[in-house]
């Protein structure tokens, strides 16, 4: 599935200098989009009530990322939280 790049992605990315660090806080579903129960269940209430939200797989988001210019994405879980801190580099 490709999602389309923000132009807030971008605008951070010229924003910072190479090397730069920015991070998201994300609900990131696992691949199988069912699991862990609050980032699917934030999915399915984003498809249930917007035009056409969802929350993405960490795969995802690194293809965003990437496109607005990102490298290196990592993905950190909160610790017993549900989200999940998404950073990349700016090249």
């Amino acid at each position: 599935m490709h999602q389309p790049v923000s132009r807030c992605s971008k605008k951070v990315h010229l924003a910072l200098t190479p090397g730069g660090r920015a991070a998201a806080l994300e609900f990131v579903p696992n691949e199988d989009r069912v699991s862990p129960p609050m980032a699917a269940g934030f999915s399915l209430t984003m498809l249930a009530t917007t035009a056409s939200g969802d929350a993405y797989t960490f795969r995802e988001l690194e293809k965003m990322y990437q496109e607005a210019g990102f490298t290196g994405m990592t993905a950190h879980p909160v610790p017993h939280g549900p989200h999940t801190i998404v950073v990349g580099r700016a090249t």
